[in-house]
């Protein structure tokens, strides 16, 4: 959609989900609408609702230098090697 109405040329690596909270509706339909619509798009790490990515971003900090122990932090490790991957097959 985006390729066809605003930018012919981009080319789009994912679609991931953010703030993702299991215990919310809103939540699992969404991601259950994106796998079911763009399932090869769909990056398989979820960047879950952290309280210390909130708090990273009030100090202007990612996540990596503000607790690089936290959940958060694994979350976008994990997504920066699913990210790696997915490009060295391409």
């Amino acid at each position: 959609i985006v390729q066809k109405l605003y930018n012919p040329g981009i080319d789009i690596d994912g679609l991931l989900l953010t703030m993702y909270d299991s215990r919310l509706r809103l939540s699992n339909q969404v991601a259950e609408e994106l796998n079911k619509h763009f399932k090869e798009l769909v990056f398989n790490t979820i960047i879950y609702r952290n309280t210390k990515l909130s708090e990273a971003s009030s100090y202007s900090q990612n996540i990596l230098q503000f607790d690089i122990n936290s959940k958060g932090a694994d979350d976008y490790i994990e997504l920066a090697k699913e990210f790696l991957i997915r490009n060295q097959e391409r």
